[in-house]
């Protein structure tokens, strides 16, 4: 059964460390550890962050078919470095921060594929549990219409890389730059700039993909 036919499943990872190694994205640099609160076991990480990291990898432009494997590598990344983590700070930046560079990899070795966003996997993330993030209504809510919703990732796919993780974990997701900035190890300057350009290619491929339609109509 395809992606398309299932919700998002959890997997066996391997949790006693004898998982493979899921390549590049584990040799980034992440938040280092600190004093302070406790952090949470893999397993509450795991049950609590899943369907979001699943999410946004989709987000980030994973193609369906490689959904699964993609959020099985995040994890894989989690388990090895989460005593690295500094409990101190949010975690959901810090994962999908692993979940970006997951996503370059699996788009690097995808480029040759060509997959359109199915209904079926449409109705699949609408019956996902809703994030609430730090900023307001998460934006793909108000998009209350399936063809409003493939619509915002058909657009978001026209967008470089970079300029669209940082779109997608602050407008999205409600991440604070400063928490994207040390998740991803990027300059909160080179974000803000990032972003702003972003919305400006947000808003220009919207903008074609409507005029396009609205041509293609009778």
């Amino acid at each position: 059964m395809s992606n398309t036919d299932q919700a998002p499943r959890h997997q066996d990872l391997g949790v006693d460390g004898s998982a493979p190694a899921a390549s590049d994205a584990e040799a980034s640099p992440l938040p280092l550890g600190v004093g302070g609160p406790a952090r949470p076991s893999f397993a509450e990480v795991y049950g609590g962050h899943f369907k979001a990291v699943w999410l946004s990898l989709r987000r980030f432009g994973v193609w369906e078919r490689d959904l699964d494997d993609a959020a099985h590598d995040v994890f894989i990344v989690v388990h090895r470095r989460l005593r690295d983590y500094d409990a101190s700070r949010p975690i959901r930046p810090w994962l999908l921060g692993i979940a970006a560079r997951v996503a370059s990899e699996f788009r690097r070795k995808s480029q040759h594929r060509h997959e359109v966003v199915s209904e079926d996997t449409e109705a699949e993330s609408a019956r996902l549990p809703a994030h609430t993030p730090a900023f307001g209504i998460r934006a793909d809510r108000a998009l209350d219409d399936k063809q409003r919703r493939k619509l915002l990732h058909q657009a978001l796919e026209a967008l470089d890389f970079d300029r669209r993780t940082v779109l997608v974990l602050h407008d999205i997701e409600g991440h604070a730059i400063p928490d994207i900035s040390h998740a991803l190890d990027v300059n909160v300057n080179t974000l803000y700039a990032r972003l702003r350009q972003a919305r400006i290619d947000l808003k220009a491929a919207v903008t074609a993909l409507t005029t396009t339609a609205d041509r293609g109509q009778p």
